[in-house]
Parts: C-alpha cells; structure tokens; sequence
C-alpha cells in the first residue's frame, strides 16, 4: 500500500522536476568526486585487477589507456534488469531503441555509432549475424548466465579486424571456482512475466566447471500503437543454458571448452499484416544464438605464452505468421585464432593469426547460400613506464571477396600525477559488408567495399583509490557507409557520417551513500544532409545513489534522453524523456537473498521507436538461493 502511495505521488511530478532534481544533485559533486564506482556501480569496477577485452589479452587494469567499463555479477543481480541490453543501457556511451518488451527487435547505439559498428564476443566467440546490416541480435543474449561485461569504447580494428568500429563488448559467463556452488533462483513481475534459474559450479582437482540454465515468459504487452494494428498482447519467452569446463593439464598449460545456447520467441505485430479484423495474424519472431568454443592456453616460460582457440558461432533468425514461416536466416562465424605474448621487462609484445569463415543461408527468392573468409595477422606492442603507457597495434585482413585492409592504432597515457592521467589516441577500423548486401539476388551489390572508420580521442582520469572518474572527447569520422537505395532497389555505399562527442562519468561514496552518474553530450551527423541519425539523441545521462540500511541496500536511478528524430530526414521528432527506477535488496538468512525493484515509477509514457509502446510502471521480485 506505501509503495502504492509513493509511486502515485511520483506520478504526479513532472517529469522535467525529477531531471532537474537529479541533474543538480550531481553537479554539486566536486570535480575530484568523478570517480570508479564501487561494486554496486554500472561503472568502472575496483574490483576488477584485470581485464581482457582492451587489447585481447590479459592486462592489469592499471596498463589499460582505452576507455572501458566493467560489469560484474553483483551488480547485475542486484539491477534486476529484464535484459542485457537493460543493464547496458545505464553505461556511457550506450542508447538503446527497441521494438516492444524485453523479446522484441532491439538496435544499440555505442557512441553513437549503429548495431553492427561493435564487435561482440561470448567467452570469446565472435557473435554476428550475416543477414541485413548485421551485428549482434541483442534480443537473444542471455542475461542469465552473464558473470562479467567487458565494454570498450573506442575503435579496436587493429586488434579485431572486422567490426570493431564504435567498440568492443566481451560477455564472459560463469567460470568454477572453489567447491561445489548450486544456485537456483525464482521471480514475478508486471505483465506476468516469470523467471527460473538454476545451476551450479566448482572446482575438483584439476577440473572446474559451471553449468547454468534459465527460463522466462511475460505475456506483455500490445507492441504496437499506430491506429489499425492487431490488438493483442505480445509476449516472450526466452530459454538458455551454458557450460564451462576447464582441465589444468600441468601448472603452465590449461584446456577449455565452452557451450552457450540461448532461444527466444517472440510475439510481435508485422506492418505488413492484413489490417481488417477477419485476417489478423499471429506474428512470432524466433531466434536461437549458439556459441561454442576449445581453447588452450599454454605458458612456455615466464617470459612466453600462447593461446589457441577455435569457435564457431551461431545466430538463426526466422519469422512467422500464424505459425507458417515467412523468412529465415542462418549465420555461422567460425574462427581460428593463435595468440602470441611475449614480456620483456615493461614491454608486451602480442603477435596474432586469425582466420574466420562466415557462411549466410537465406531463405530468399531464390534461396541465398554464401561463403567467405578473412585471413589476419597482428602485432602488437605496449609499454607501462614510470608516468608512461603506450600501447600500438597494427593489423592487416585479406579478404576472399574484397581484398586487403589493413587497420593500426596508438594509445598514450601520461600519469600527470598518482591521481590524475592524461590520456590520447588515435586508431582505424573497418566493417566488411555482410553478405546479404552483397550477395542477395535482387537488393544485393557485389562492389560495395568495407565502411572504414578513423577516431580521434583525448581524455583525463582521475583515481584516488575511494573516487574517480574521467572525461573522454572523441570524434569518429566513417566513410563508404552502406545504406539501402530506394529508387535503386539496392544497397550502396557512398554515405558518410561523423560521431562526436563527449563523455563525463564518475561515482563516490559520501558518507554512507554510493553515488555515480555518467553524462553523454554527442552529436552523430550525416556528412551529406548534416542531419542527426535516427534515434539517436543529443544528450542522455544516467544518475544512480545507494545505501546500506540494516540488512537492507536500497537504491535509485534516474535514467535521462533528450530528444531523437525517428527518421533520417529529421521530420519526425520524439521527445525526451526522464525514468526513475527504484530497488533493494536483502539477505535472508545465509543462504537467501530478496530482490525487488520497480521500473519508471512515475509510469512516464514515452517513445523509444515511433508507433512501439514502452512499459510504463513495471515491477519485479526474485528470490535466490545461494548456499555459502
């Protein structure tokens, strides 16, 4: 009944108050408040000695000049987020548009930059879709057994060759560590949506493993909003499970297998669906995203270590309409990749062969089967000194369909003193174009070259071991930009855009409250028109504050966005909107944990893409049993 009360009365504010509020109370922080959050934050972690994703090897966070933030499993739980793309959406850098709930088409904006300019990896399996545009289906990556989020931002073509162009997300999952650990969870939220999980991991010997699965169902909402659409509720249901097995051969060599399979079904209403109510169809989009992947790490002396991997990863995308399919699709990655590392004294050197193979199998008219592959070599060479850190790369991909394409980049830091770095780069990337644009019988073009990228960025980090934070300005000029011409009934690519801008983020603890927020100012243009990109707003921030009571931590956020236009030509505007989200948590004894949260408490309606609906007020409660 008092949260009743609460969220009525939160109703009742405007929304520009709440902003207003939330603004000021974060501008009041002092410039050495910027800060590293603790492990409750959607910030950089201090928990996190290491990371991976930054140069594709292992580093002390300390080595690191990229901008990169870390997500651990804490604080996923502890956010009670729906989605991956939820707990992603309260990061720099990083907008979201989606097509319906949690299930439904969900795009993702890094700086800016569309869906398929970032390169995503599971326990390092590349995930892409060679079907349309391409990138990763963030609709089918499963929350549930996520332990760790890696995200770069920043170009990382000289490391990863294709697709790396706005950034990096590295997914790990659960990995065995110590005795046998079972965990189960169960919740319920708004639009009857329910959630299982179980599973379990350890450590015997030589062996570690970790087997996790999830289920979940909502029965939604009505997706859509635009008069003479079929009024129904459209609802999900997301399946997934993972497996991690590890065998440390000796001290200096370890064995690795990896499994994820994650499928979803959703229900959604088509454009094209018949609009009189005697012929209403019943459209489902169905996915199934599996990664797999035998990895061998081996360490020849303390100065001498290699890494082998090979993976292969799956996206199966199909629609259908009164259960009768109406397209399908099916894209394989398969990728071969011996990593080389070699230290000398303060100096990495990183050398790296890769292969990857993409196939397409579109059911098209006629039906569309591709292949292709990219052979790759790259260097690597980085330099921790005294006040000084460099890091260089340089990287050449042969394609079977286009040719050559070589990227490089350099990254230099410059500790100003033992708080406060100085940090600057400079770095290319390219995204080859799937082969749908260049294969399909009627849109495709078999000249279209590869969308190349260069970025610009300077930045200054601040770090007192309590607070930190920093200030990063970049701008990222992208040309041969492919896109769909209309009149031509095909794909080109002579478009061209820029994306600049800045990003403010921190956190710190004043006395007994956790604060964080991070601010986005950036303006991604089409060259050609000057116009904005579609669906990308100018400004967007979010604000986040939590405390200890008891046994209780209660917290907040407020998530912010200015106004986006819903087309390229800048007609359609959708106005800005500001979302209050509350939670807490308690332990129930030693082995119980409770969770619950309630999302857009003030039930704001707002647009994320014109004629789909949002949620408005949802909550959620969960339950997890881990025993210690």
């Amino acid at each position: 009944m008092k949260t009743q009360v609460i969220c009525a009365r939160l109703a009742a504010l405007p929304c520009t108050l709440t902003a207003a509020c939330a603004l000021s109370t974060s501008f009041i922080l002092p410039t050495s408040a910027l800060a590293r959050s603790s492990s409750d934050s959607l910030a950089e972690s201090t928990l996190a000695a290491t990371v991976v994703t930054a140069a594709r090897v292992q580093q002390p966070l300390t080595d690191v000049v990229a901008d990169i933030t870390i997500i651990d499993r804490d604080t996923i739980e502890r956010s009670g987020a729906g989605a991956l793309a939820d707990v992603l959406a309260r990061v720099p850098g990083i907008e979201f548009s989606r097509q319906g709930g949690p299930g439904a088409n969900t795009e993702f904006y890094l700086r800016g930059a569309d869906t398929r300019f970032t390169a995503v990896f599971i326990d390092g399996v590349r995930v892409d879709s060679q079907s349309g545009s391409g990138g990763a289906s963030w609709a089918a990556l499963p929350l549930a057994q996520v332990e760790r989020v890696e995200v770069l931002r920043g170009p990382a073509g000289a490391i990863y060759g294709s697709d790396a162009v706005a950034g990096v997300v590295h997914i790990f999952t659960r990995k065995g560590e110590g005795g046998f650990a079972p965990h189960a969870g169960i919740g319920y939220g708004s639009h009857e949506t329910r959630k299982v999980d179980s599973g379990f991991s350890g450590k015997n010997g030589a062996w570690d493993y970790s087997i996790g699965y999830a289920h979940e169902k909502s029965d939604g909402y009505d997706a859509r909003t635009d008069a003479g659409h079929n009024r129904d509720i459209d609802g999900y249901r997301l399946e997934s499970a993972n497996a991690r097995l590890g065998l440390k051969l000796n001290a200096d060599h370890r064995l690795e297998a990896t499994l994820l399979e994650s499928r979803t079904d959703t229900q959604y209403d088509s454009s094209t669906s018949a609009r009189n109510n005697a012929n209403r169809k019943d459209d489902h989009a169905l996915r199934r995203l599996r990664t797999a992947a035998l990895n061998w790490q081996a360490k020849w002396n303390a100065a001498y270590s290699t890494q082998l991997t090979v993976s292969e990863g799956r996206d199966r995308y199909e629609t259908q309409a009164d259960r009768v399919s109406n397209s399908l699709s099916e894209t394989k990655v398969r990728s071969y990749l011996l990593n080389n590392e070699l230290r000398i004294g303060a100096s990495l050197l990183t050398a790296a062969l890769e292969r990857r193979e993409d196939e397409l199998d579109s059911m098209s008219t006629p039906p569309l089967s591709k292949r292709r592959s990219q052979n790759a070599v790259g260097l690597g060479y980085g330099l921790k000194r005294d006040s000084h850190t460099l890091q260089l790369n340089a990287r050449h991909d042969q394609d079977s369909e286009f040719g050559g394409k070589s990227t490089g980049s350099i990254a230099y830091a410059y500790a100003l003193t033992p708080q406060w770095r100085a940090t600057a780069s400079l770095g290319s990337a390219f995204r080859a174009p799937t082969l749908y644009q260049r294969f399909h019988p009627t849109y495709g073009n078999a000249a279209l070259r590869p969308e190349t990228a260069f970025n610009k960025e300077v930045g200054i980090k601040f770090d007192n071991k309590t607070s930190s934070g920093g200030l990063t300005v970049y701008q990222n000029r992208l040309d041969n930009l492919i896109f769909f011409d209309i009149p031509a009934n095909r794909y080109q690519s002579t478009a061209r855009a820029q994306l600049e801008g800045a990003t403010l983020s921190g956190s710190t603890r004043v006395s007994r409250i956790n604060l964080r927020a991070s601010f986005d100012w950036q303006k991604p243009r089409d060259l050609d028109t000057g116009k904005l990109l579609k669906l990308r707003a100018r400004r967007h921030a979010n604000i986040g504050a939590d405390t200890s009571v008891g046994s209780w931590t209660l917290g907040g956020e407020v998530s912010l966005s200015g106004k986006r236009y819903n087309d390229a030509n800048n007609t359609v505007k959708l106005g800005g909107y500001g979302l209050l989200n509350l939670y807490a948590s308690t332990h129930l004894g030693q082995d119980w944990s409770l969770l619950a949260r309630i999302d857009n408490v003030a039930d704001r309606n707002y647009t994320s893409v014109l004629n789909y609906a949002t949620p408005g007020r949802t909550a959620f409660i969960g339950l997890k049993w881990t025993p210690r």
